[in-house]
């Protein structure tokens, strides 16, 4: 049994990102995860850090210390969210600004280049939905938010990438398409961590 915490990412109610982060929760829980599921929309704060000194940050509001408490409790991290500008919505930004601090998910070392990871013994997937079409997206635009998320993001706090799904185009797709897609969803619920 693993503890999976599952981030609904898109800042809209109602997004086919919630409609796919349902079905993972809904798999990996009938397999006995115990999962706990996010939706950045229901979220309250100020996505903007608005200081380049990590010591006078903003005080955490009660969604950001909630989350946080979600972070440090699970075992297995899932974000799904849109591919909006080739990178994730300024909302979603935001919430990792915020959340992933130095002295909590990081800590820098006097004489090493690379900080400790603090949020090590975890693992993380991302699901992304775009219009663009996945060979586009990996080719013609070298899937620079795949690096940016796995490496700079999860990696630097000790999140060991386990998985990075596109799920497109969803622009012009049938139903069919879309019902594959939350099968394809499901599917990776059911392998969870």
């Amino acid at each position: 049994m693993t503890r999976i915490l599952i981030l609904d990412g898109n800042p809209a109610k109602g997004s086919f990102c919630g409609a796919l982060a349902a079905e993972y929760a809904r798999e990996a829980a009938g397999r006995g995860h115990e999962v706990r599921t996010r939706h950045l929309s229901n979220m309250s704060f100020d996505p903007d850090y608005g200081t380049s000194d990590f010591d006078k940050g903003p005080k955490l509001e009660p969604d950001l210390l909630a989350f946080w408490d979600d972070v440090t409790w699970c075992e297995h991290i899932v974000i799904v969210h849109p591919l909006w500008w080739g990178g994730h919505p300024a909302k979603l930004k935001g919430l990792f600004d915020r959340v992933l601090l130095s002295g909590k998910a990081f800590r820098y070392v006097e004489g090493k280049a690379l900080p400790e990871k603090l949020l090590t013994g975890r693992t993380a997937q991302v699901l992304v939905t775009a219009d663009t079409p996945g060979w586009i997206f990996n080719w013609i635009y070298g899937a620079g938010i795949r690096k940016q998320t796995e490496k700079q993001i999860l990696a630097f706090c000790g999140f060991k990438p386990k998985g990075y799904h596109v799920f497109s185009p969803l622009h012009g797709s049938k139903e069919a398409d879309r019902n594959k897609m939350l099968s394809r969803a499901a599917g990776l619920g059911k392998k969870a961590a």
